[in-house]
């Protein structure tokens, strides 16, 4: 069971819980108006009460042991057969009416379909006022997990955005540094990799020890795509008889523009 919920009808405070994920409506609240527990015992004596507790429990209690419900139909109309919630519940093991302990919010509690046939024995206009309330707190409820859910899906869509940011800055190649410049590279596949990732194979094999692989091997597909256009572009630039060290920084500065470029390209992210 879980906190009450409360519903005023006619001027009567009516509790409501949450029991195996229904609603159950307070009879005891119910009948403040009206007299005391003893119309519930009234009301459950009866035989058309009986025999539409018994159906309800047919159809939605798995559970429901029929011979206690049979014993009780069979006795229902005898000025001595009496029947308490707590009587109907042990013998038959029923779920549509529960009992609930406690000073604050205890008494009977029934299932809402059980309850508005209460209702309608206490008095047809209750039952009316009664439905028309309990919706509104439906309504209400529905209302609220809506915002929630909007206010669920806002916040995805920040921590989204957050997220793809801190991939963006991690994928975007770092500046290449002029001591990094300066240096010779023992093979330009080497000089690729500081352009594109920022170090070279050894590097990556010393700061990830129990990976398998390379480090291209752990490329994102944005990083291929760079990967292969700086091959081009560089096997451009030796022809072209330039230095080692003016083609890193020529080739970084195209791998930063282009992981840039591909990052915010939506028909690129289709792909993946």
């Amino acid at each position: 069971m879980t906190r009450n919920k409360i519903i005023t009808v006619k001027g009567a405070d009516i509790n409501v819980i949450s029991f195996n994920n229904a609603d159950y409506i307070s009879l005891t609240d119910m009948v403040k108006g009206f007299g005391d527990d003893t119309m519930i015992y009234s009301w459950m004596r009866n035989r058309n009460t009986l025999e539409f507790l018994g159906i309800w429990e047919e159809l939605y209690n798995s559970d429901f042991k029929g011979n206690g419900f049979v014993t009780f139909k069979s006795q229902a109309g005898l000025n001595s057969f009496n029947l308490t919630p707590r009587k109907w519940i042990d013998a038959t093991n029923a779920i549509g009416i529960v009992s609930k302990s406690g000073r604050y919010g205890g008494g009977t509690f029934a299932h809402k379909d059980i309850a508005f046939e209460f209702g309608s024995w206490l008095s047809p206009e209750f039952k009316l006022y009664l439905i028309r309330e309990f919706q509104r707190l439906k309504e209400d409820e529905n209302d609220r997990l809506k915002l929630e859910w909007n206010l669920q899906r806002t916040l995805s869509k920040i921590n989204y955005r957050i997220h793809t940011d801190a991939i963006k800055e991690t994928l975007v190649p770092p500046t290449i540094t002029k001591a990094q410049a300066g240096m010779v590279y023992a093979s330009e596949a080497d000089m690729l990799n500081v352009a594109l990732f920022g170090i070279t194979a050894k590097q990556w094999r010393e700061a990830n020890p129990t990976k398998d692989g390379n480090i291209r091997d752990y490329a994102e597909l944005e990083q291929l795509v760079v990967l292969t256009n700086l091959e081009s572009i560089n096997s451009v630039l030796v022809r072209q008889q330039l230095p080692q060290t003016e083609r890193l920084m020529k080739l970084n500065e195209i791998a930063i523009t282009q992981m840039k470029s591909l990052l915010n390209n939506n028909n690129l992210k289709k792909l993946k």
